[in-house]
């Protein structure tokens, strides 16, 4: 029985470093192809404190609670619009009405 390592080929692996991301990539010598990709490691939090992160949440509810009582003033004033839009709606029905029919579907080819 022959040896199993006879057919397989050793390849040769590059190391580089991305020069858009920093990554570093493996690549194969005789394909160019990319067989590793590591990206670099990013610090936790984006290197903030736990201050300043504290203060990004403060500052963030105070901005969402704010957008809350913006839509819940709006909800409110929703029923007083909607009716003054219908009103101008009937009453200009009323000074202009259409006694026309509708166009049929089939009339319009």
């Amino acid at each position: 029985m022959g040896r199993y390592d006879v057919y397989v080929t050793e390849t040769r692996k590059i190391t580089v470093k991305c020069p858009e991301c920093g990554s570093d990539l493996t690549v194969d010598a005789a394909t160019g192809e990319v067989l590793v990709h590591r990206p670099i490691k990013k610090p936790i939090a984006g290197g903030q404190d736990f201050d300043s992160l504290f203060a990004g949440l403060e500052s963030d509810k105070a901005r969402a609670e704010d957008a809350f009582e913006r839509a819940r003033a709006a909800e409110r004033d929703k029923d007083r619009l909607l009716d003054e839009k219908f009103k101008e709606a009937v009453k200009r029905a009323e000074e202009d009405p259409d006694d026309s029919p509708p166009p049929r579907p089939f009339d319009l080819d």
